[in-house]
Protein backbone atom coordinates (compact mmCIF):
# COMPACT_ATOMS: atom_id res chain seq x y z
CA UNK A 1 0.00 0.00 0.00
CA UNK A 2 1.30 3.57 -0.82
CA UNK A 3 2.31 5.83 2.13
CA UNK A 4 0.55 8.53 2.46
CA UNK A 5 2.38 11.69 4.08
CA UNK A 6 0.23 13.90 5.68
CA UNK A 7 1.34 17.95 5.90
CA UNK A 8 0.12 19.99 8.75
CA UNK A 9 -1.92 23.19 7.85
CA UNK A 10 -0.44 26.07 7.41
CA UNK A 11 -1.02 28.25 10.70
CA UNK A 12 1.21 31.08 9.58
CA UNK A 13 0.64 34.41 11.92
CA UNK A 14 2.29 38.03 11.06
CA UNK A 15 5.04 37.45 13.97
CA UNK A 16 6.29 34.75 12.04
CA UNK A 17 7.06 37.39 9.21
CA UNK A 18 8.39 40.37 11.68
CA UNK A 19 11.99 40.98 11.18
CA UNK A 20 14.45 41.66 14.37
CA UNK A 21 15.88 44.31 12.73
CA UNK A 22 15.36 47.98 14.02
CA UNK A 23 13.43 49.74 11.34
CA UNK A 24 15.24 52.79 10.43
CA UNK A 25 12.31 55.08 8.24
CA UNK A 26 11.72 57.82 9.20
CA UNK A 27 8.69 58.39 11.92
CA UNK A 28 5.93 59.11 9.92
CA UNK A 29 7.19 57.38 6.78
CA UNK A 30 4.46 55.86 4.76
CA UNK A 31 6.41 53.38 4.39
CA UNK A 32 5.76 51.40 8.12
CA UNK A 33 2.23 51.08 6.99
CA UNK A 34 3.16 49.71 4.19
CA UNK A 35 5.50 47.09 5.91
CA UNK A 36 2.43 45.56 8.42
CA UNK A 37 0.23 45.54 5.57
CA UNK A 38 2.24 43.00 3.87
CA UNK A 39 3.09 41.84 7.31
CA UNK A 40 -0.68 41.05 7.50
CA UNK A 41 -0.86 39.40 4.14
CA UNK A 42 1.13 36.93 3.78
CA UNK A 43 0.08 34.51 6.39
CA UNK A 44 -3.17 34.59 4.59
CA UNK A 45 -1.62 33.47 1.17
CA UNK A 46 -1.34 29.64 1.92
CA UNK A 47 2.19 29.60 0.90
CA UNK A 48 5.18 27.95 3.02
CA UNK A 49 6.96 30.78 4.59
CA UNK A 50 10.48 29.44 2.80
CA UNK A 51 9.00 29.80 -0.54
CA UNK A 52 8.85 34.42 0.14
CA UNK A 53 11.23 36.16 -1.57
CA UNK A 54 11.51 39.87 -1.16
CA UNK A 55 13.79 41.64 -3.05
CA UNK A 56 14.58 45.38 -3.56
CA UNK A 57 16.61 47.85 -5.54
CA UNK A 58 17.91 51.17 -4.08
CA UNK A 59 15.88 53.46 -2.15
CA UNK A 60 14.12 54.25 1.27
CA UNK A 61 11.55 51.50 0.16
CA UNK A 62 14.24 49.09 -0.98
CA UNK A 63 15.48 48.14 3.13
CA UNK A 64 12.19 45.83 2.69
CA UNK A 65 14.01 42.91 2.93
CA UNK A 66 15.72 43.69 5.98
CA UNK A 67 12.31 44.15 7.20
CA UNK A 68 10.98 40.73 6.25
CA UNK A 69 11.73 37.58 8.15
CA UNK A 70 11.95 36.08 4.34
CA UNK A 71 14.89 35.19 2.00
CA UNK A 72 15.30 38.33 0.32
CA UNK A 73 17.65 40.35 -2.02
CA UNK A 74 18.74 43.91 -1.66
CA UNK A 75 20.26 44.58 -5.59
CA UNK A 76 21.51 47.48 -6.88
CA UNK A 77 19.73 50.97 -8.54
CA UNK A 78 17.03 49.84 -10.55
CA UNK A 79 17.78 46.09 -11.14
CA UNK A 80 15.25 44.84 -9.04
CA UNK A 81 13.43 43.58 -11.96
CA UNK A 82 16.03 41.54 -13.64
CA UNK A 83 16.83 39.93 -10.14
CA UNK A 84 13.61 39.32 -9.45
CA UNK A 85 12.47 37.76 -13.21
CA UNK A 86 15.82 35.72 -12.54
CA UNK A 87 14.34 34.25 -9.01
CA UNK A 88 11.32 33.69 -10.42
CA UNK A 89 12.40 31.64 -13.57
CA UNK A 90 15.14 29.54 -11.56
CA UNK A 91 12.59 28.52 -9.30
CA UNK A 92 8.73 29.46 -10.01
CA UNK A 93 7.45 27.78 -7.14
CA UNK A 94 8.47 30.95 -5.06
CA UNK A 95 6.12 34.04 -4.46
CA UNK A 96 8.46 36.49 -5.57
CA UNK A 97 8.15 40.23 -3.89
CA UNK A 98 9.60 43.24 -5.73
CA UNK A 99 9.74 46.75 -3.75
CA UNK A 100 10.94 49.35 -5.61
CA UNK A 101 10.64 53.64 -5.45
CA UNK A 102 9.53 55.96 -8.22
CA UNK A 103 13.35 56.47 -8.53
CA UNK A 104 14.45 53.10 -8.81
CA UNK A 105 11.80 51.88 -11.16
CA UNK A 106 10.93 54.94 -13.17
CA UNK A 107 14.38 56.58 -13.86
CA UNK A 108 17.68 54.39 -14.04
CA UNK A 109 15.58 51.47 -13.40
CA UNK A 110 13.38 52.64 -15.88
CA UNK A 111 13.78 49.81 -18.75
CA UNK A 112 14.12 46.93 -16.61
CA UNK A 113 10.56 47.86 -15.59
CA UNK A 114 8.69 48.40 -19.21
CA UNK A 115 10.83 45.04 -19.89
CA UNK A 116 9.76 42.97 -16.63
CA UNK A 117 5.84 44.43 -17.06
CA UNK A 118 6.15 43.25 -20.50
CA UNK A 119 7.64 39.76 -20.32
CA UNK A 120 4.84 39.28 -17.70
CA UNK A 121 6.71 36.47 -14.95
CA UNK A 122 4.40 36.36 -12.04
CA UNK A 123 6.15 38.38 -9.84
CA UNK A 124 4.55 41.11 -7.45
CA UNK A 125 5.95 44.56 -7.78
CA UNK A 126 5.06 47.27 -5.09
CA UNK A 127 5.92 50.87 -6.15
CA UNK A 128 6.54 52.92 -3.27
CA UNK A 129 5.38 56.79 -5.12
CA UNK A 130 6.39 59.51 -3.04
CA UNK A 131 7.34 61.65 -5.76
CA UNK A 132 10.54 62.38 -4.67
CA UNK A 133 14.19 61.09 -3.84
CA UNK A 134 14.44 60.51 -0.44
CA UNK A 135 17.29 58.32 0.07
CA UNK A 136 19.66 60.93 -1.80
CA UNK A 137 17.57 64.22 0.14
CA UNK A 138 15.24 65.31 -1.84
CA UNK A 139 15.98 65.98 -5.84
CA UNK A 140 12.80 65.52 -7.92
CA UNK A 141 12.08 62.13 -9.33
CA UNK A 142 10.39 61.19 -12.63
CA UNK A 143 6.48 61.29 -10.98
CA UNK A 144 7.47 65.01 -9.38
CA UNK A 145 5.04 67.28 -10.73
CA UNK A 146 5.70 69.77 -13.22
CA UNK A 147 7.40 72.97 -11.37
CA UNK A 148 8.44 70.94 -8.18
CA UNK A 149 10.79 73.21 -6.85
CA UNK A 150 13.00 70.57 -5.23
CA UNK A 151 17.08 70.07 -4.06
CA UNK A 152 17.76 69.86 -7.82
CA UNK A 153 15.56 72.43 -9.52
CA UNK A 154 15.16 75.48 -7.12
CA UNK A 155 12.98 77.16 -10.02
CA UNK A 156 10.89 74.44 -10.27
CA UNK A 157 10.79 70.84 -12.83
CA UNK A 158 10.77 71.47 -16.33
CA UNK A 159 9.78 67.73 -16.90
CA UNK A 160 6.57 66.03 -17.62
CA UNK A 161 5.99 63.31 -14.86
CA UNK A 162 5.36 59.88 -15.75
CA UNK A 163 2.03 57.80 -14.72
CA UNK A 164 3.13 54.66 -13.26
CA UNK A 165 -0.93 53.44 -14.19
CA UNK A 166 -0.24 54.76 -17.40
CA UNK A 167 2.98 53.30 -18.41
CA UNK A 168 2.24 50.01 -17.14
CA UNK A 169 -0.32 49.47 -19.38
CA UNK A 170 1.30 50.73 -22.63
CA UNK A 171 4.13 48.51 -21.62
CA UNK A 172 1.23 46.10 -21.96
CA UNK A 173 1.06 45.22 -18.48
CA UNK A 174 -2.11 43.01 -17.12
CA UNK A 175 -2.34 44.00 -13.92
CA UNK A 176 -2.50 47.82 -12.54
CA UNK A 177 -3.55 48.84 -8.80
CA UNK A 178 -3.48 51.40 -7.15
CA UNK A 179 -3.87 52.21 -3.13
CA UNK A 180 -3.15 54.59 -0.55
CA UNK A 181 -0.60 54.28 2.62
CA UNK A 182 -3.03 55.51 4.99
CA UNK A 183 -5.31 52.89 4.14
CA UNK A 184 -3.45 49.24 5.46
CA UNK A 185 -7.20 47.74 4.96
CA UNK A 186 -7.45 48.90 1.59
CA UNK A 187 -3.37 47.47 1.07
CA UNK A 188 -4.02 44.61 2.58
CA UNK A 189 -6.76 43.75 0.50
CA UNK A 190 -5.54 45.25 -3.10
CA UNK A 191 -2.01 43.22 -2.10
CA UNK A 192 -3.98 39.84 -1.86
CA UNK A 193 -5.39 40.17 -5.12
CA UNK A 194 -1.89 41.27 -6.85
CA UNK A 195 -0.79 37.61 -5.50
CA UNK A 196 -3.67 35.94 -6.60
CA UNK A 197 -3.05 37.32 -10.21
CA UNK A 198 -0.70 35.08 -11.84
CA UNK A 199 1.57 37.32 -14.14
CA UNK A 200 3.23 40.70 -12.87
CA UNK A 201 1.43 42.50 -11.11
CA UNK A 202 1.85 46.29 -9.83
CA UNK A 203 0.72 47.78 -7.15
CA UNK A 204 1.04 51.97 -6.96
CA UNK A 205 1.41 53.06 -3.52
CA UNK A 206 0.81 56.72 -3.20
CA UNK A 207 3.26 57.12 0.02
CA UNK A 208 3.51 60.26 1.87
CA UNK A 209 7.43 61.15 2.37
CA UNK A 210 7.00 63.60 5.77
CA UNK A 211 10.75 64.76 5.46
CA UNK A 212 11.37 65.98 1.56
CA UNK A 213 7.80 65.92 0.03
CA UNK A 214 5.49 65.94 2.61
CA UNK A 215 1.60 66.25 2.36
CA UNK A 216 2.31 65.52 -1.44
CA UNK A 217 -0.87 63.46 -1.61
CA UNK A 218 -3.06 65.29 0.87
CA UNK A 219 -5.84 65.77 -1.67
CA UNK A 220 -6.33 62.49 -1.86
CA UNK A 221 -5.53 61.21 1.72
CA UNK A 222 -6.52 63.77 3.97
CA UNK A 223 -9.34 63.53 6.53
CA UNK A 224 -11.21 66.59 4.76
CA UNK A 225 -10.97 65.82 1.15
CA UNK A 226 -10.14 62.09 0.63
CA UNK A 227 -13.83 61.32 0.62
CA UNK A 228 -13.98 63.62 -2.78
CA UNK A 229 -11.08 62.74 -3.64
CA UNK A 230 -10.96 58.73 -3.98
CA UNK A 231 -12.93 56.14 -6.06
CA UNK A 232 -12.39 53.41 -4.96
CA UNK A 233 -13.27 50.31 -7.71
CA UNK A 234 -14.54 47.12 -7.37
CA UNK A 235 -15.29 44.38 -10.52
CA UNK A 236 -19.09 44.86 -11.44
CA UNK A 237 -19.79 47.74 -9.61
CA UNK A 238 -21.08 51.07 -10.22
CA UNK A 239 -17.95 53.93 -10.20
CA UNK A 240 -19.49 55.69 -7.25
CA UNK A 241 -18.00 57.83 -5.13
CA UNK A 242 -18.61 61.20 -2.44
CA UNK A 243 -18.95 61.75 0.85
CA UNK A 244 -22.67 61.27 0.14
CA UNK A 245 -21.76 58.66 -2.44
CA UNK A 246 -23.78 61.17 -5.13
CA UNK A 247 -20.93 61.36 -7.53
CA UNK A 248 -20.07 58.95 -10.29
CA UNK A 249 -17.83 58.61 -13.50
CA UNK A 250 -19.63 58.37 -17.18
CA UNK A 251 -18.28 57.70 -19.82
CA UNK A 252 -19.22 60.25 -22.72
CA UNK A 253 -18.06 59.72 -26.50
CA UNK A 254 -14.53 58.98 -25.78
CA UNK A 255 -13.76 60.71 -22.67
CA UNK A 256 -14.90 60.13 -18.71
CA UNK A 257 -16.86 62.76 -16.58
CA UNK A 258 -17.51 63.36 -13.23
CA UNK A 259 -21.86 63.96 -12.84
CA UNK A 260 -23.55 64.02 -9.89
CA UNK A 261 -26.44 61.30 -9.13
CA UNK A 262 -29.75 63.36 -9.47
CA UNK A 263 -29.10 66.22 -11.40
CA UNK A 264 -29.83 66.30 -14.72
CA UNK A 265 -31.70 63.19 -15.16
CA UNK A 266 -28.85 61.09 -13.79
CA UNK A 267 -29.37 57.62 -12.22
CA UNK A 268 -26.99 54.93 -10.87
CA UNK A 269 -28.09 53.25 -13.74
CA UNK A 270 -26.38 55.55 -16.09
CA UNK A 271 -22.98 55.37 -13.68
CA UNK A 272 -20.31 53.35 -15.47
CA UNK A 273 -19.29 49.35 -13.92
CA UNK A 274 -15.72 48.78 -13.39
CA UNK A 275 -14.60 45.91 -15.55
CA UNK A 276 -10.98 44.83 -14.58
CA UNK A 277 -10.87 41.80 -16.69
CA UNK A 278 -11.35 43.71 -20.28
CA UNK A 279 -9.02 42.77 -22.46
CA UNK A 280 -9.33 46.43 -23.93
CA UNK A 281 -7.03 49.03 -22.12
CA UNK A 282 -8.85 52.55 -23.10
CA UNK A 283 -10.79 52.71 -19.84
CA UNK A 284 -8.16 51.07 -18.11
CA UNK A 285 -5.49 53.73 -18.85
CA UNK A 286 -8.43 56.61 -18.79
CA UNK A 287 -8.85 55.41 -14.95
CA UNK A 288 -4.67 55.35 -14.20
CA UNK A 289 -5.12 59.07 -15.42
CA UNK A 290 -7.78 60.42 -13.20
CA UNK A 291 -6.55 62.85 -10.64
CA UNK A 292 -7.88 65.75 -8.66
CA UNK A 293 -8.95 68.17 -8.86
CA UNK A 294 -10.28 67.10 -11.90
CA UNK A 295 -11.31 64.08 -10.93
CA UNK A 296 -11.01 61.72 -8.17
CA UNK A 297 -7.94 59.27 -8.19
CA UNK A 298 -8.95 55.70 -8.99
CA UNK A 299 -7.67 53.38 -6.27
CA UNK A 300 -8.25 49.30 -6.30
CA UNK A 301 -7.67 46.98 -8.33
CA UNK A 302 -7.96 48.84 -12.22
CA UNK A 303 -6.51 46.05 -14.71
CA UNK A 304 -6.56 42.72 -13.98
CA UNK A 305 -6.55 40.38 -17.15
CA UNK A 306 -5.26 36.67 -17.86
CA UNK A 307 -2.32 35.62 -19.78
CA UNK A 308 0.64 33.17 -20.10
CA UNK A 309 3.24 33.80 -17.44
CA UNK A 310 6.94 34.28 -19.09
CA UNK A 311 8.51 31.77 -16.67
CA UNK A 312 5.70 29.18 -17.62
CA UNK A 313 6.51 29.46 -21.50
CA UNK A 314 10.37 29.17 -21.00
CA UNK A 315 9.60 25.80 -19.11
CA UNK A 316 7.45 24.38 -21.52
CA UNK A 317 9.42 25.38 -24.33
CA UNK A 318 12.69 23.68 -22.52
CA UNK A 319 10.42 20.74 -21.65
CA UNK A 320 9.75 20.51 -25.91
CA UNK A 321 13.26 20.62 -26.28
CA UNK A 322 14.04 18.18 -23.88
CA UNK A 323 11.39 15.52 -26.02
CA UNK A 324 12.38 15.97 -29.21
CA UNK A 325 15.56 17.42 -29.70
CA UNK A 326 18.42 15.25 -30.85
CA UNK A 327 20.97 16.59 -28.43
CA UNK A 328 20.84 15.39 -25.41
CA UNK A 329 23.79 16.70 -23.48
CA UNK A 330 26.53 19.21 -24.13
CA UNK A 331 29.06 16.36 -25.81
CA UNK A 332 25.93 15.88 -28.10
CA UNK A 333 26.28 19.87 -29.23
CA UNK A 334 30.15 19.52 -29.63
CA UNK A 335 29.88 16.58 -31.92
CA UNK A 336 27.04 17.89 -33.87
CA UNK A 337 30.15 19.54 -36.61
CA UNK A 338 31.64 22.76 -37.23
CA UNK A 339 28.74 24.43 -39.11
CA UNK A 340 25.03 25.23 -37.13
CA UNK A 341 22.55 24.06 -38.79
CA UNK A 342 18.67 25.16 -38.16
CA UNK A 343 16.74 22.34 -36.38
Amino acid sequence: MENIIETPKLALTKQDFESDRMVKWCPGCGDHAILKAVENVFPELGIPKENFVVVSGIGCSSRFPYYMNTYGVHGIHGRAAALATGVKLANPELSVWMITGDGDSMAIGGNHFIHVVRRNPDINILLFNNKIYGLTKGQFSPTSPEGSKTKTSPQGTYEAPFNPGELVIGAHGKFFARVVDTNIKMMSQVFTEAAKHKGTSVVEILENCVIFNNQIHALITSRETKDENQLFLEAGEPMIFGKERDKGIVLRGTNLEVVKIGENGITEKDILVHDPCTEDSGIHVMLASMMPPEFPAALGVIRSVKSHTFEELVWNSVEHEKKTSKLKNVDDLLHTGNTWVKQ
